[in-house]
């Protein structure tokens, strides 16, 4: 099933982007979507008390009281990760999309075939970043990880220090290759950059790129490498602008 969140404080908006995600609905069979419309912010985040969230946000931006791009943020400070799709009149918030942590950013009027190639886009990128795990050998025996859930793994000493975003640890058995070798399938994925000798950060948990560090969601702040500060904030910036593209679950 494929859950869908649309909020816009607009009844006549609500109404026609409604109407899309319908259509959608009905021309993806297969997706099993499931949508849900909401008149404000607030409206939308109480009901989240209630649900474990959802898999696509799409948000308007101008909305009184909380604006779109201050819902996204709450969403992300509350732990969902699902894909956010902004709606906007005006191009001038496309900047300040990237607090949220944003899929995609579309123009109003919106067309139904835009729209409908965002949703496919992040459909796919759910199926893909769900699928995507790691085997990971402990003393306690072999540990399914998914990418999706490692926000950082970190060389301490000779093993490997995984962090997932529940805020559960793991630790592997004692390294036979470098940290670079082991790291490699994780690093074949976009979503993950080496930040030095010892650190590989998920991006999609960095809030920011700060000097010599990246600040992630828990706080955490995993070191950069001397000179690495430039490209981290480039390949960060690119994670979110581009891509089919997400980071999200």
């Amino acid at each position: 099933m494929l859950t869908i969140a649309l909020c816009d404080d607009e009844p006549e908006q609500r109404s026609r982007i409604g109407a899309i995600l319908q259509n959608y609905s009905a021309a993806r069979p297969e997706l099993a979507v499931k949508i849900s419309t909401f008149a404000s912010a607030r409206e939308l985040l109480a009901y989240l008390e209630e649900v474990d969230g959802y898999n696509i946000y799409v948000l308007d931006i101008v909305m009184p009281v909380m604006s779109g791009i201050d819902l996204g943020v709450r969403l992300r400070e509350l732990g969902y990760r699902g894909a956010i799709i902004y709606l906007t009149v005006s191009p001038e918030y496309a900047v300040d999309s990237y607090a949220a942590r944003a899929f995609h950013y579309l123009m109003k009027p919106v067309e139904p075939e835009m729209l409908f190639q965002v949703l496919d886009q992040a459909a796919a990128e759910l199926e893909r970043e769900k699928a995507a795990c790691i085997t990971v050998k402990t003393r306690d025996g072999l540990q399914l990880v998914r990418l999706d859930d490692l926000m950082v793994a970190e060389l301490s000493r000779r093993t490997v220090r995984y962090h997932l975003a529940n805020g559960t640890v793991l630790d592997s058995t004692t390294l036979r290759n470098s940290f670079q070798e082991e790291m490699a399938p994780i690093l074949a994925d976009s979503r993950f950059f080496l930040c030095g000798a010892s650190f590989v950060s998920n991006l999609f948990y960095v809030t920011a790129v700060e000097k010599g560090y990246f600040r992630m969601d828990s706080g955490m702040r995993v070191p950069l490498a001397r000179g690495l500060a430039t490209q981290a904030r480039e390949r960060w910036r690119e994670y979110w602008l581009h891509a089919p593209k997400g980071g999200f679950s």
